[in-house]
């Protein structure tokens, strides 16, 4: 089988990958969230504590200040600059600082998250769809463009008529400073909110419009 060549150091990549046979592996809420703390989680390098430990050892929400102060103790590898969850699927802006450290972070990412999800639904097997897609980000014009993708999804796929009612996606934090923050996109993008918002939500139409064009393309 042939190998992959390295993703480059330094630079900016889309991340995706989607579930086998379209399997819905985010169905609730729980999911949803479980999932956006494990990115957080994962990004961190050096620690000991597995992310079902954590969440027994500090109940409430004490395991969130948990990472979040890990996540200041040991300063990651990679930056997550945007994100979007999806029934079957989900997008990733990542930075990558050292080489290898994304493909470190996805290994552990979907392995874990596939441990919960087949204990939780009395399944056995793998549950995504090979190995994660990346596409290389050369430039901060492509780079607003592509978290603009990303954020749009759910709206493109009907599943809300606005981005930011979508729960699990990185668009709120993008409009304004949320708690618990789960990206940066600094220095790469300069955001006023405002604007980003009109930037978004004005490509609406022609995002659907695109994407029926795609799917007549592959019927």
């Amino acid at each position: 089988m042939p190998t992959r060549k390295p993703m480059l150091e330094n630079s900016v990549f889309h991340i995706f990958n989607r579930s086998i046979a379209q399997f819905e592996i985010f169905r609730d809420e729980k999911d949803f969230e479980r999932f956006i703390w494990m990115i957080r989680f994962f990004s961190i390098p050096q620690k000991r504590l597995s992310f079902s430990k954590l969440r027994r050892d500090y109940k409430e929400h004490h395991w969130r200040e948990k990472i979040q102060s890990l996540a200041e103790l040991f300063p990651s590898e990679i930056q997550i600059i945007a994100y979007c969850l999806m029934p079957t699927h989900f997008h990733l802006v990542v930075f990558q600082k050292k080489p290898y450290a994304i493909s470190k972070f996805i290994k552990k990412l979907l392995a874990s998250y596939t441990q919960y999800v087949n204990l939780k639904r009395n399944r056995k097997g793998p549950l995504w769809e090979g190995r994660f897609k990346h596409v290389l980000c050369e430039t901060d014009e492509q780079l607003i463009h592509l978290t603009r993708y990303v954020h749009l999804n759910p709206v493109t796929a009907y599943l809300e008529d606005k981005p930011e009612n979508w729960f699990a996606s990185s668009y709120n934090e993008y409009l304004a400073e949320q708690p618990d923050m789960i990206c940066n996109w600094d220095p790469f993008l300069k955001i006023n909110s405002q604007h980003y918002k009109e930037f978004t939500e004005n490509r609406v139409e022609y995002q659907r419009s695109l994407a029926k064009i795609k799917n007549l393309m592959l019927d």
